[in-house]
């Protein structure tokens, strides 16, 4: 998930206008916006590596998963680019297959 995170941020930064066509969105009036977003995904990417790292935990990886699948599936989908609600349902999958395999994890460490 760290790796999906952190290739998307790069991706966003660096061929931003390919991104932003292949995802749907033809007329975006300028790329700051996206870019930052690029930004926020490798700040999280290293967070989830972090947390997991000292603490052994997924906790914002969980936070940040289920915020993006509310936001992306509440904010009119349908009508915006096809990316906007795959992009909820991958990120609630994602969320969901990161849960179960912690879980797992956590059962044989004990």
């Amino acid at each position: 998930v760290a790796l999906h995170s952190f290739l998307i941020g790069i991706m966003l930064l660096f061929t931003t206008d390919w991104v932003l066509d292949f995802a749907g969105w033809t007329q975006v009036s300028h790329p700051f916006f996206p870019r930052q977003s690029g930004a926020f995904h490798i700040i999280l990417a290293a967070g989830y590596l972090l947390e997991y790292r000292k603490l052994g935990t997924i906790g914002l990886m969980l936070l940040a998963k289920a915020t993006a699948v509310v936001f992306l599936l509440i904010m009119s989908p349908w009508k915006e680019a096809w990316s906007v609600p795959f992009s909820g349902i991958t990120d609630g999958l994602m969320m969901v297959g990161m849960l179960v395999v912690n879980r797992m994890a956590n059962r044989r460490a004990t």
